[in-house]
């Protein structure tokens, strides 16, 4: 007798340990294969939404979205874009930090050729010409020929557009933000890793002109000059937009928690 009840207490030991080790197993699956919370503010009514089939494909896809009447509209067709050579990694936004951990996937640093992913603010936009196109509402200044974009890790202006005293520059590195290219002819501030900057995640984030459809960025996304003057035109100020870019397998995860709208295929 002393024996079953033994036994009858160690099988019950045994399925209480088996059913608490199934309960935090499933607990944990769920944790990690859940979206992060993060929500588009009501305030949005515009959205650029920049997707990749994965992490490494420094080719997307961008859509723009409206937001009428509580629902997101889809205006004007896809368009092919580049993001950074390397693909895209989590970079710091609007989504909470342990998106990384979360989903899975590459984190963004300075110098990685990665552009960063998650949901961002548009700040201005800057261009070699003294004005922007026209209807553009967004804060714009000229990029001249003092202006830079700080990457210097070590400097109080990391990831900042600011302009170069005319003593010399006070960092040891900055992009010039009036190239002796076209990429920067027009370019928009994405805001990353701003709040405040964190030293080497990643600086000076902008949508630019492209070098070619099968050329990634050092860690930008890029189309080509004539989308990108519609880009800045259609973008209101008042309507709060974001920038999201996601691979499509994790924007189809989070989209309903998110609240993003569904895509083209």
């Amino acid at each position: 007798m002393k024996q079953r009840r033994s036994l009858a207490r160690a099988l019950a030991s045994s399925f209480a340990f088996a059913l608490a080790f199934a309960l935090s197993s499933s607990f944990s699956f769920a944790r990690a294969h859940a979206a992060p919370s993060f929500r588009v503010p009501p305030s949005t009514k515009q959205l650029i939404v920049v997707v990749t089939d994965g992490w490494d494909d420094l080719h997307a896809q961008l859509q723009r979205f409206a937001r009428k009447g509580g629902k997101w509209r889809r205006e004007g067709a896809a368009q092919k874009v580049v993001t950074g050579r390397a693909g895209l990694g989590w970079g710091i936004g609007l989504q909470p930090r342990d998106v990384e951990s979360a989903l899975g996937g590459p984190v963004k640093h300075e110098g990685d050729g990665r552009a960063p992913a998650g949901a961002f603010r548009l700040l201005e936009a800057t261009g070699y010409a003294p004005s922007p196109p026209k209807g553009t509402t967004l804060k714009y200044r000229q990029a001249d020929a003092r202006l830079r974009c700080v990457d210097d890790e070590k400097s109080p202006q990391y990831n900042l557009l600011v302009e170069e005293p005319e003593a010399g520059p006070p960092w040891s590195s900055a992009e010039k933000m009036h190239r002796d290219d076209e990429l920067y002819t027009r370019a928009i501030v994405v805001e990353h890793n701003r709040q405040p900057p964190e030293p080497g995640r990643g600086s000076c984030i902008f949508v630019h002109v492209w070098a070619g459809p099968e050329v990634g960025t050092a860690g930008c996304t890029a189309l080509p000059a004539p989308e990108l003057e519609s880009l800045l035109a259609w973008l209101r100020a008042d309507a709060q937009p974001l920038f999201v870019a996601l691979p499509r397998e994790v924007y189809a995860k989070v989209a309903k928690a998110w609240d993003l709208p569904p895509l083209e295929n």
